[in-house]
């Protein structure tokens, strides 16, 4: 009988015990215990994280000051359709297309606060650490030198110079968000999407039908939720153009088609990542056959990299000759499972043989892109082809980092310089393509006195033609600074010549309807003063070094301003 008594006692004595510690557990004691200071413990993984997103932004940043050094000093960059003048104003009413739709209203508003020309440094330096973070992110983030090739690759490649020394920045805000956009519709959330897409946004129409060209295929059954959120960011451009009377001249498939920038030809310029139809945009020596062998082998490695995704990435300690393959787990900064392929890769490839297919139609099918074109002109964006490779450019730089991977740790490093040594000459600006300027006297001059006189009206530049050389310039050709410079809106001839490389050159109508028809008066001989003034202009602005072609057609206008490469007259 004495051992259930030992166990009685045995258990009134635990009892007793909890009820004394719950005792302690007083409100008060409760409230000291969480008032005392604790010592927090840094978790492991939190400074990996930090590094691995804080070196791929330090690569783009370098790789953006060795292609723009020129470009950084004092002064503003001006080459064909980069822009930008000091204290741009609130852009007013086009009559064309809204290319420029929102994101010369954004340089206006940032111009508000920075000075301008530091508003396109930040940008131009920003589109190559938004590029070079962006492809890292879609590689595992234990595979260091693979996730920093792609950044390198993605960041420095044909693609991006050639549209670069085109001067279409708004377009590369979209090609340098892409890879951002792909991994937040695989990771699921409008609010991440939204965010994602706003670099395009900004960008405007052809920065957004990129990214949308991409997004849609990656987010698979999320792809509503992805279609929704491209059109509510397009709605700035989008309904301008959807209530405009312009239209879209079908010749521009042929004068826009890709072209053949090197020996490979036109199939093998596309394969990789240049053949942009103008030749003003080729970077210096990539038409060499060293060059276009280099960027082939490059090209091949990078694709046959990437099919080889579909077994997933290899193991972290996986060296060349074989290795081990990491078992299933949680998805990974690129996406989807170790032992899997990424959760993008169907939708990216899907995505990039779409973009090789527009680019190869208008070079060899431009019949069936003009039938399209001419049937409707919302059709027009699909003239310039080579610019949906955006996509191709973004799966290469993942192929080349799943290469890299599957590599020898001591060879793995060399691969950073690879792209690189690929195209080398896209230093230094392009080795002078792309340089910092100031702008002549006269152009702050003249604007002062348009934006101070009350008259209304539009103003005309002149001459007739989009794109100017100036000497201060350094010869570079250069759309019409006087197209974002002005108060008021400007009336301009958005036709464009094309040569189209056989000697010839192809003259596209213009997008704005009141621009034709003054297009049609210039082109007569009789006086302009009446017929331009019934056509809601007030102002003249002429080059003086085509004053003598159109003094004698202004009777009765006032010169109010004469500079040394400006004029200007009010009717």
């Amino acid at each position: 009988m004495r051992a259930p008594r030992v166990s009685a006692l045995g258990a009134l004595g635990a009892i007793a015990s909890r009820v004394s510690a719950l005792r302690a557990l007083t409100p008060r004691a409760l409230t000291s215990r969480a008032l005392a200071p604790r010592t927090p413990v840094p978790h492991p993984a939190a400074g990996h994280a930090f590094a691995s997103s804080l070196v791929p932004a330090l690569v783009g940043l370098a790789l953006g000051v060795l292609a723009l050094w020129p470009a950084l000093g004092s002064g503003f960059v001006l080459r064909y359709d980069m822009v930008f003048v000091p204290d741009p104003p609130i852009p007013a009413r086009s009559g064309g297309f809204p290319r420029a739709v929102p994101s010369d209203l954004v340089v206006a508003l940032l111009s508000s606060v920075l000075p301008g020309q530091i508003v396109q440094k930040a940008i131009l330096l920003g589109i190559f650490v938004l590029a070079a973070t962006g492809a890292a992110a879609l590689v595992p983030g234990e595979r260091r030198v693979a996730r920093l090739v792609a950044a390198v690759f993605y960041a420095w490649n044909v693609y991006l110079a050639q549209r670069l020394l085109l001067g279409q920045w708004a377009l590369l805000l979209g090609y340098a968000g892409l890879p951002w956009a792909v991994r937040a519709v695989t990771r699921g959330g409008m609010c991440r999407t939204v965010l994602a897409l706003i670099p395009a946004a900004i960008g405007g129409f052809q920065a957004m039908l990129v990214s949308a060209m991409s997004v849609v295929p990656v987010a698979g059954r999320r792809a509503p939720r992805a279609l929704l959120a491209v059109a509510v960011l397009s709605l700035p451009w989008l309904v301008p153009a959807l209530g405009s009377s312009a239209v879209t001249d079908p010749a521009g498939v042929r004068a826009f088609a890709p072209r053949a920038d090197g020996p490979l030809g036109t199939l093998g310029s596309l394969l990789t990542l240049g053949g942009v139809w103008n030749s003003g945009a080729a970077v210096p020596g990539q038409e060499t056959w060293w060059s276009a062998l280099v960027r082939l082998v490059v090209a091949v490695a990078a694709v046959t990299g990437y099919a080889l995704l579909t077994r997933g990435w290899p193991s972290a300690g996986h060296v060349a000759g074989g290795g081990p393959v990491a078992k299933s787990g949680r998805g990974t900064a690129g996406g989807g499972r170790d032992s899997g392929r990424p959760a993008y890769w169907g939708g990216l490839t899907v995505a990039s043989v779409a973009g090789l297919t527009v680019a190869c139609a208008g070079a060899f099918l431009p019949g069936a892109v003009e039938a399209l074109v001419g049937l409707w002109p919302g059709f027009g964006p699909l003239r310039d082809g080579q610019l949906y490779l955006a996509p191709f450019a973004l799966l290469q730089a993942v192929g080349l980092a799943a290469v890299t991977a599957r590599l020898s740790p001591v060879i793995r490093p060399g691969m950073l310089v690879l792209p690189l040594l690929v195209l080398p000459t896209f230093a230094l600006g392009a080795f002078g393509r792309l340089v910092a300027v100031d702008y002549h006297p006269d152009w702050s001059g003249v604007r002062s006195v348009v934006d101070a006189d009350p008259a209304p009206g539009a103003l005309l530049t002149l001459p007739w033609g989009a794109y100017r050389v100036f000497g201060w310039n350094g010869g570079r050709v250069v759309l019409d600074p006087a197209v974002k410079s002005f108060r008021r809106e400007v009336v301009w001839n958005d036709g464009l010549p094309v040569g189209l490389g056989d000697g010839r050159t192809l003259v596209l109508a213009g997008e704005d309807p009141r621009a034709r028809r003054v297009g049609a008066i210039l082109a007569g001989s009789g006086p302009l003063t009446g017929p331009l003034a019934a056509e809601g202009i007030s102002h003249v602005l002429v080059q003086r070094s085509s004053e003598n072609l159109f003094r004698s057609r202004l009777p009765g206008a006032r010169l109010i301003f004469a500079g040394q490469e400006l004029v200007l007259y009010r009717l």
